[in-house]
């Protein structure tokens, strides 16, 4: 931009201390007093260019320094590729202990992308980056350097340094009332917590996922009760005595120093630890529920609450219903003070040193026998056959291998002992004092207890159990006679508990009764529509075939399920269109209650007409409503050394980035007399380079032009290869070359 200067005169330049643009009015640039320097007339103008060029050029450079409080200048790369980098660098070296957290914590990126998270789990909707205000990402920056100047405090209810797009109060407006309100009663985390919450993750998680035991399930990327049970029906399929053990009460809360030094037996980062340990110990404010406000009188009549604009939409009735289905498992969540989603990652921190201290035991009970049939070498995790289902796994015995296993689902941790029960008696009465050394937690007898396979073991709401079979072996003997002879084995059988069933669906008043459970009207669905209704439950049952996916009795479960569920919804349709019966409901609406029951319509035969035309809603029927409909069990076998995806795709490009990876399959190659890759690009790129300039020569010949410089870059390329033990050659070794290499293609 051309900015008109107003030169003054001499006079007006000894007073004058600033120049203006004649376009804003607006000073440019401050030029100093001038008392001393402009006493000689002469000198005027240099000093004046001198100043002048100053100035400028001051101005120029600090307009060009990078602002460091300006969001976007911190903003230099993706949160995403940040977080890949960090993955990749702790699965490259699990063992180094971390010592550089803080530089992480200051990438504004991951704060950015923790913003974007949480937000999308406030409103229901992802936020892209650029859809970020700018207010917004400098509150943002104010809030990362308080965390890394130590002035953030966890639990804040009244000043924040940034808040949640949905929070529209004005704090500075409120009454003591209802300031008193907010500082003495229970109040969710705060947007701000949940943000620092989320950074922690992102970069605590790649740091112990390198590390974590292939044993434990619970709360990790990529594994699932699915995984337990498949891995159960793999490998528990030997195993005679169980310890089955609820380590959950470690879930309610861990004394504060036993989870920093978890954690800093693999990070050593100051600031970090600083934070996690303030999150622990700052208290939380909790209110005490009076008798009086638990004892309110129902409303009559309650309207239908609209929804804000950015608000989330709540969870629709068949999810509630399919989340009241977890397993004791799976229902504790741990949450330790102000940690929020960190508190399952410290959890399985703290648990990790159980988890290692059986994998040293599994090995120092290991006691191979050459008369076993799967475990017979040296190594344990070496098998010789295949213990899933359906294959046979030879029964125990004095001539037997010994062997244990172990996993851990959270709290919940399963032994599988193959030998005889003192080996179990042993293990436990170990693991009752390391728990006790460790965790400074009580167990007893009562609570690991023994059973034995044929009892049945209870894990995940499925049953673990033996089936013996006997199967007829023939085979020839010398002289082609005949002999046949009786064998014993064993099946592991993982079935689906229909008393934990039926116990889940008494719990969402689903039916009453135990030994004959008697389905309940669904009056939670009365003012829906029969096609809405229809679908809510068809996405109910959907869900819980995939949750009995690997279940033995798969098709006998997901049949009882939907027998409740018609049950249920054809008494609630008999209440709602007063038709007194389920047979009436049935005898209307069809086995499926696929056809309307308002006004009797699908009694009459002009609906079908009408169905067919088009002319009329049609309403999708229940599934699996036979057990014909039901899919069969997913048998899929489990392969061995099983990772999930994303640690599968990280430890392949950690090989192939490996040169030790390059350097041996270039000398596969060689060994096997191959052309290597690289070698074989370099061939591709000669052929073209030399076709290119015979080209470019004939093309010179033919058009008439000066063929001087034509030659001169064919000559300049030729002289220039970089093979030249291959290059320098002349036409006969060439073709020899070539037709050597069409031969090895």
């Amino acid at each position: 931009m051309h900015r008109s200067l107003k030169f003054l005169s001499y006079r007006g330049l000894r007073s004058s201390t600033t120049i203006f643009s004649k376009t804003n009015q607006h000073p440019i640039f401050p030029i100093p007093q001038w008392n001393n320097n402009l006493s000689c007339k002469n000198s005027n103008g240099f000093v004046l260019f001198r100043a002048l060029f100053t100035q400028s050029s001051s101005a120029t450079y600090s307009s060009r320094m990078p602002d460091p409080n300006d969001p976007a200048t911190l903003m230099k790369e993706d949160g995403v590729a940040v977080c890949s980098q960090m993955w990749i660098e702790n699965f490259r070296e699990p063992e180094k202990t971390v010592t550089n957290l803080t530089n992480y914590l200051r990438r504004f990126e991951l704060w950015v992308f923790a913003y974007q998270k949480v937000c999308a789990d406030e409103t229901g909707a992802y936020m892209p980056r650029s859809a970020i205000t700018r207010s917004a990402l400098e509150d943002l920056l104010g809030l990362r350097n308080a965390v890394l100047d130590n002035r953030f405090k966890w639990g804040a209810r009244l000043q924040f340094f940034i808040r949640s797009p949905k929070d529209k109060t004005d704090y500075e407006s409120l009454s003591k009332r209802k300031i008193r309100a907010i500082l003495t009663t229970t109040q969710p985390a705060a947007f701000q917590d949940r943000i620092v919450q989320e950074v922690l993750f992102l970069i605590l998680e790649p740091v112990y996922e390198a590390r974590f035991s292939q044993r434990s399930f619970a709360f990790r990327p990529g594994r699932n009760a699915h995984t337990v049970l498949r891995v159960i029906r793999r490998s528990f399929a030997g195993y005679l005595w169980y310890i089955k053990g609820d380590l959950s009460a470690m879930l309610d809360g861990m004394k504060v120093g036993m989870v920093i030094s978890s954690l800093m037996r693999d990070v050593r980062d100051k600031k970090v630890i600083d934070l996690i340990k303030a999150a622990l110990t700052t208290p939380v404010i909790t209110s005490k529920v009076d008798d009086g406000e638990k004892k309110k009188k129902k409303r009559k009549y309650q309207k239908k609450r609209v929804l804000a604009e950015d608000e989330p939409k709540p969870d629709p009735y068949w999810l509630e219903s399919f989340f009241g289905f977890a397993p004791e498992e799976a229902e504790m969540l741990p949450s330790w003070g102000h940690c929020g989603i960190l508190s399952p990652l410290l959890a399985n921190i703290c648990l990790d040193e159980l988890d290692h201290w059986m994998e040293d035991k599994i090995k120092e009970f290991y006691r191979p026998s050459k008369n076993d049939v799967i475990w017979n070498s040296s190594d344990g995790d070496a098998e010789q056959g295949n213990t899933s289902w359906p294959e046979f796994v030879p029964t125990s015995g004095p001539d037997k291998t010994r062997k244990i296993d172990y996993i851990r689902y959270g709290g919940h941790v399963l032994i599988g002992v193959r030998g005889p029960r003192a080996d179990a008696a042993t293990l436990r009465k170990q693991l009752i004092e390391f728990c006790d050394q460790k965790y400074m937690l009580k167990l007893d007898n009562e609570s690991l207890p023994i059973e034995h396979i044929t009892k049945g073991i209870m894990f995940l709401d499925h049953v673990l159990c033996r089936r013996v079979v006997y199967p007829t072996l023939r085979y020839t003997a010398t002289g082609g006679k005949i002999i046949s002879e009786k064998g014993v084995g064993t099946l592991l059988s993982v079935t689906a508990s229909l008393k934990q069933c039926i116990k889940q669906f008494r719990k969402l008043s689903f039916l009453k009764g135990d030994r004959d459970p008697d389905p309940q009207p669904c009056f939670r669905m009365f003012h829906a529509t029969q096609a809405h209704t229809n679908s809510q439950m068809n996405k109910f049952l959907s869900v819980m075939v995939e949750w009995y996916r690997y279940a033995d009795n798969r098709k006998k479960i997901v049949n009882f399920c939907s027998y409740i569920i018609r049950g249920s919804l054809a008494k609630l349709y008999a209440a709602k269109y007063k038709l007194r019966s389920r047979a009436k409901v049935y005898k209307i609406g069809s086995r499926n209650l696929s056809r309307p029951l308002k006004e009797k319509k699908g009694q009459s035969p002009e609906y079908h007409n009408l169905l067919r035309m088009g002319l009329v809603e049609s309403i999708d029927g229940l599934q699996y409503t036979r057990m014909s409909l039901v899919p069969e069990t997913d048998y899929t076998p489990f392969p061995v050394g099983w990772r999930p995806d994303h640690e599968k795709a990280l430890l392949e490009y950690l090989r192939l980035d490996d040169p030790k990876t390059l350097e041996e399959q270039r000398s596969c190659l060689r060994d096997q007399g191959l052309i290597s890759p690289q070698d074989y690009v370099s061939m591709l790129v000669w052929n073209y380079k030399r076709n290119a300039v015979a080209v470019d020569q004939l093309s010179s010949l033919l058009t008439g032009e000066n063929t001087q410089s034509s030659i001169k870059r064919g000559a300049e390329f030729f002289s220039t290869s970089n093979d030249e033990n291959s290059y320098k050659k002349n036409t006969k070794e060439e073709d020899n070359e070539e037709r050597i290499f069409v031969a090895r293609m």
